[in-house]
């Protein structure tokens, strides 16, 4: 989260602005009533930045669950495949020899 961290940075510099200040002179304490409008508008944005990573951390979970999910059916499935492949195999040669064996019989 590149932004927030950009926005963190911000942050810190405007206390530490706040920090340094003398609170004596007018143009300071303007200055003084900016920064602190800056950071509370950082503020809120930290927060509104750190819930939509929030939700998207939370849908990228979502989807790594559910790809794990088809990765295991798409497993479980070339399984059945191979078996069902297996059988029709067994089957052919069965008929095969069954075929073989009525041959012999009608001759």
């Amino acid at each position: 989260m590149k932004t927030i961290d950009e926005k963190e940075k911000k942050f810190e510099e405007v206390l530490n602005e706040l920090k340094n200040l003398e609170i004596g002179k007018p143009h300071q304490l303007e200055e003084l009533e900016i920064l602190e409008n800056q950071k509370n508008q950082l503020e809120i944005e930290k927060a509104e930045l750190q819930k939509k990573y929030n939700f998207l951390e939370q849908i990228n979970e979502n989807l790594k669950k559910k790809l794990q999910e088809l990765e295991k059916k798409e497993t479980n499935d070339k399984i059945k495949e191979e078996q069902f492949s297996e059988k029709i195999d067994e089957l052919n040669q069965e008929t095969d020899s069954l075929m073989n064996e009525l041959e012999k019989w009608q001759m």
